[in-house]
């Protein structure tokens, strides 16, 4: 835990999958590799991200195995299947850490999302920056984001519910 004079960081790294495939998919590993960037001089790092298949492993363990940043507590959230998942998830694991700041790594059509998303999760004390992976606009993601969008207020709702992290879940 950070004291109350030290400024603490997390960054968290939102994973990324198909249905299809076992290993890091591109988009994942571009938020991985702008994850490590931003660790130097974090708390911790949370990555982020589910199986999608039970005999896969998750994004947030393949993340881990990939992990090429700054040497420092690796925190696993492999149940987190919902940007609002996510959300929650970050807001325990900032709780935890003792954070007075989080970096939320994301894609660039992800980031007005998850930020709302995060945002709404955390202690409002809590300041919240969020770092694009190089930019990439695939036509499929961004329809999908503008849909998900319309669904934002339900989302948010849904951030500020109990992670698997705080429940005390393996």
């Amino acid at each position: 835990m950070a004291d109350a004079k030290e400024a603490a960081r997390l960054v968290a790294v939102l994973g990324y999958s198909r249905r299809r495939g076992r290993g890091l998919h591109p988009v994942c590993e571009a938020r991985l590799r702008a994850g490590e960037r931003a660790a130097e001089g974090a708390a911790a790092v949370l990555l982020s991200g589910w199986a999608r298949r039970p005999s896969h492993p998750s994004e947030a363990a393949l993340m881990r195995a990939a992990w090429r940043g700054p040497t420092l507590p690796l925190l696993d959230d492999g149940d987190a299947s919902t940007t609002a998942g996510n959300a929650r998830s970050i807001a325990a694991a900032a709780r935890r850490v003792g954070a007075t700041e989080v970096t939320l790594v994301t894609s660039s059509w992800h980031r007005l999302r998850a930020g709302v998303l995060v945002r709404a999760a955390l202690d409002p004390r809590v300041r919240l920056t969020v770092v694009s992976a190089p930019r990439t606009r695939p036509l499929h993601l961004l329809a999908r984001e503008l849909a998900c969008i319309a669904a934002l207020p339900l989302q948010v709702r849904a951030s500020r519910g109990r992670s698997s992290v705080e429940r005390g879940d393996p």
